[in-house]
């Protein structure tokens, strides 16, 4: 029984990347969106958080690595080994990826939960 239900897991998930159906197409395209526009706000939060934190005295941010390592890891997993913000700017570019993060979450969540029920539906008409 759970190598059917991992079988079936492999097939849908194959058809998502290949879009077999609309259903599938539609799960594919928002999770690339997703996926897509959460790097490039990983990369501009790198950039400002460097740029807002590089000068402050008691900052772990001195270099774009440091920075680009503390903002993934705060979209992530809202945590990381680096201390969080000094500055004032860098406070708020936190608390609006602490939010973004969230808001992907429950994105995903609702569009998996969409796809699922959409399936379902499809299965249930081709008996």
């Amino acid at each position: 029984m759970p190598l059917g239900v991992l079988g079936a897991a492999a097939r849908e998930f194959r058809d998502v990347l290949r879009a077999a159906t609309p259903t599938h197409r539609r799960l594919r395209d928002h999770l690339v969106t997703i996926v897509v526009v959460t790097v490039g706000i990983d990369l501009f939060c790198a950039i400002a958080a460097f740029l807002l934190e590089r000068h402050s005295q008691q900052t772990e941010i001195k270099t774009f690595g440091s920075a680009a390592f503390w903002t993934t890891t705060q979209l992530l997993t809202v945590s990381s080994q680096i201390k969080n913000p000094i500055s004032a700017g860098g406070r708020i570019l936190d608390v609006f990826m602490e939010i973004w993060a969230i808001t992907v979450i429950a994105t995903l969540a609702g569009a998996i939960g969409s796809f699922l029920q959409k399936r379902g539906q499809e299965m249930d008409d081709k008996r």
